[in-house]
């Protein structure tokens, strides 16, 4: 069996380096350094939490993100869920930075409640938060999550 101990990176090909960077500094990631060797530039948050911005994506698809924008569902992974202490500051966060939410509030029914945004490129990006009923009372626009939406 094979021991995975945790998460170590994860990375996002994108088609404009400098909209990239940009974008995931307002979500709390820094350029720690580009890779010589490699189009790839590696960003941290203050928790640790790392992401390699692929830097030589070709947009062929009009826009689109193939995963999750067309009819067809192609294999591959759909977004990235980062976990957040409160759902609350983060909403006001991307409302601050002209981010849209794309999908949410929602909740699964689990004691999370989630809401997803898109990058440049239309990856999504998931933020999660524990749930309780005194705190789901002041979340606007909270409903139950529908896959379709």
């Amino acid at each position: 069996m094979i021991e995975i101990e945790q998460y170590d990176h994860l990375g996002i090909r994108v088609t404009d380096t400098q909209r990239a960077i940009a974008f995931y500094e307002t979500l709390g990631f820094r350029l720690l350094k580009r890779v010589e060797h490699d189009a790839v530039a590696i960003l941290k948050n203050a928790a640790n939490v790392e992401i390699n911005l692929i830097l030589n994506g070709v947009n062929l698809t009009g826009g689109k993100n193939i995963l999750m924008d067309v009819p067809d569902k192609h294999p591959g992974y759909t977004h990235v869920a980062f976990r957040v202490a409160h759902i609350l500051p983060v909403m006001a966060s991307l409302k601050e930075h002209s981010i849209s939410i794309t999908q949410g509030p929602v909740t699964f029914g689990d004691g999370h409640v989630s809401v997803f945004v898109r990058d440049p490129d239309r990856n999504v990006i998931e933020f999660r938060a524990r749930l309780d009923e005194a705190q789901a009372a002041t979340i606007e626009g909270l409903t139950f999550y529908d896959p379709k939406g």
